[in-house]
């Protein structure tokens, strides 16, 4: 389904002309001007049928309101999958109009992210230049981070300065959700941001407010300019990814939103209704196959979580053909399904683990001269894989569930915890009864008991889970190589004395993941973590001794 624009409003030389579908200017009208100006605007009916969009050469300027109009036109497009569209309506004028430019470019620099094709991206900068040389010819401003940020501070002063000023126009209002968008997205991303770096920051007069800036970007939303959707996806994406708890949801039928309402429905642990909706965001639209990408991953994930290894298999088999933005980390995942198969499960795809496992490394990427710390854990594991004879991970794809913070969206669904904590303890068991053990021995012991304590916790097995955790700290010298379970197990550990209402030895073992370990992988989203526990830690009520 798709918002009908069967009526599309735009002003054309300061005049109102209401177009349905394709209409010209009046004949009388263009004789005058001695122009041809005759152009077709794209209207999508409600039985989906859609019009080119077109137009040729104006000889007069586009003016701000028409420039906004045309923006907010594009934007509809996008969101209900109109992309080629979208960019064929704002090309025309992405060298004239300051709105057009940022348009068109943002919507290339999105296709590039998710492609990360090298084709894709260069053009993605490209047009950000030319962009940004369109800007500049009647605004001046600096592309530096801070001198952005400056910008809209003292935007933000001329809109608390205007208040019931400047009326209900709807240039005023375009300011006031610029504003909003760009105020409140600077507070919520640096206030994600450690302490110590925060500090700095606000030192040379960046602020890092998380509620301030969620207000912002609220009061946006419900706004009526052309980033009030911008300010509902910014939450989105913060309620839905960065802190795994429920955002708003619109009712825009595109595949954007689509995507994000089965989102939603994962972190609330409705799997099977998070996979028919993933399905529809498929089908939504065939331009953007990345978009695909994006529900092939957390298909891959939801069958995870269930334990439905063949089908994760098979998006995790999607992924390695079809998406580049992490090869490794793909043929990793794909090779970690496969080893919590059966043999007899194994045997019927044809594949073979340990040789997956051994493509990894040459898989590994650099970004900007660096490595990307997840694809790093992953060729770090997929090591054991290397000598003529492999020493197989042990739960490889819940370690990885892990990794990626599944088991606090699988807590929603006991029934998935019970059947997770069961393949936990027969892979402990397995351990015990080893005849011959290898030299990970005692790491992957440590990781099934701080699996095992997870699952223990989730499922209100408080003490049980708490004498897990002690088990691997407890065995903090016989680890060899995976030295990242022992802070991450501190911070596991801290964040159940916080459910037991023990405030104080919470925060000291917390602390204690974060300052007195370093070197060890994955540490920069540990720290992302514990900043976010410390946070919620100072508002807890401290426990009576």
């Amino acid at each position: 389904m798709s918002v009908s624009l069967t009526v599309i409003q735009v002003e054309f030389r300061r005049k109102k002309i209401i177009y349905n579908g394709q209409m010209t200017v009046p004949e009388e009208e263009e004789r005058a001007t001695g122009t041809d100006t005759m152009f077709s605007v794209s209207a999508t009916t409600d039985s989906g049928t859609s019009a080119m969009i077109g137009r040729s050469e104006m000889a007069s300027k586009m003016d701000l309101l028409t420039s906004i109009e045309e923006c907010n036109i594009a934007l509809n497009l996008l969101l209900n999958n109109k992309f080629s569209e979208a960019l064929d309506l704002l090309k025309p004028w992405s060298k004239d109009s300051m709105y057009h430019a940022l348009g068109y470019s943002s919507i290339l620099v999105m296709q590039a992210a998710m492609t990360f094709e090298h084709n894709d991206i260069q053009t993605a900068m490209t047009t950000i230049k030319e962009a940004l040389h369109t800007c500049q010819s009647f605004i001046k401003g600096g592309i530096k981070i801070r001198t952005s940020y400056q910008i809209y501070k003292d935007c933000q002063h001329v809109l608390n300065t205007s208040q019931g000023v400047c009326g209900d126009t709807e240039v005023y209002k375009q300011f006031e959700g610029g504003v909003r968008v760009g105020i409140g997205s600077f507070n919520l991303m640096l206030s994600l941001l450690p302490a110590r770096i925060l500090r700095l920051l606000e030192f040379i007069g960046f602020s890092g407010n998380r509620e301030f800036g969620l207000a912002q970007l609220r009061d946006g939303a419900v706004g009526h300019s052309l980033r009030a959707i911008l300010c509902v996806l910014t939450l989105l994406l913060y309620h839905t990814y960065v802190c795994l708890i429920l955002g708003n949801l619109l009712t825009t039928p595109g595949s954007i939103i689509l995507f994000y309402s089965a989102r939603i429905a994962v972190l609330r642990g409705h799997f099977e209704k998070a996979q028919l909706k993933f399905q529809d965001c498929i089908l939504s639209q065939q331009q953007w196959k990345q978009v695909h990408h994006l529900c092939y991953w957390e298909l891959m994930w939801c069958h995870s979580f269930q334990q439905q290894w063949g089908e994760a298999h098979r998006f995790a088999e999607l992924l390695c053909r079809e998406s580049r933005w992490s090869r490794a980390i793909y043929m990793y995942q794909k090779a970690a399904i496969l080893s919590m198969m059966s043999e007899e499960e194994l045997q019927k795809t044809g594949e073979n683990v340990a040789e997956l496992f051994r493509q990894v490394e040459g898989l590994k990427q650099r970004l900007a001269g660096k490595s990307i710390p997840t694809e790093k854990f992953a060729v770090r594991k997929a090591r054991r894989y290397s000598s003529p004879t492999p020493v197989k991970l042990v739960i490889p794809a819940l370690e990885m569930m892990y990794v990626w913070n599944g088991f606090t969206i699988v807590a929603k669904r006991a029934d998935a915890t019970e059947s997770l904590l069961i393949t936990i303890e027969r892979a402990e068991k397995n351990l015990h009864t080893n005849p011959s053990p290898s030299e990970f021995q005692a790491d992957d012991q440590c990781l099934v008991q701080m699996l095992k304590g997870l699952c223990l916790k989730h499922l209100g097995r408080l003490l049980q889970a708490e004498l897990c955790f002690s088990q691997v700290l407890a065995s903090e010298k016989r680890i060899r190589y995976d030295h990242y379970l022992i802070p991450f197990t501190l911070y596991e550990l801290g964040l159940l004395y916080k459910q037991q209402g023990d405030i104080a030895k919470a925060t000291r073992y917390i602390e204690d993941a974060k300052l007195n370990y370093k070197d060890y992988s994955m540490e920069s989203r540990l720290h992302f973590r514990i900043h976010a526990a410390l946070n919620s830690l100072k508002g807890s009520p401290v426990s009576s001794p």
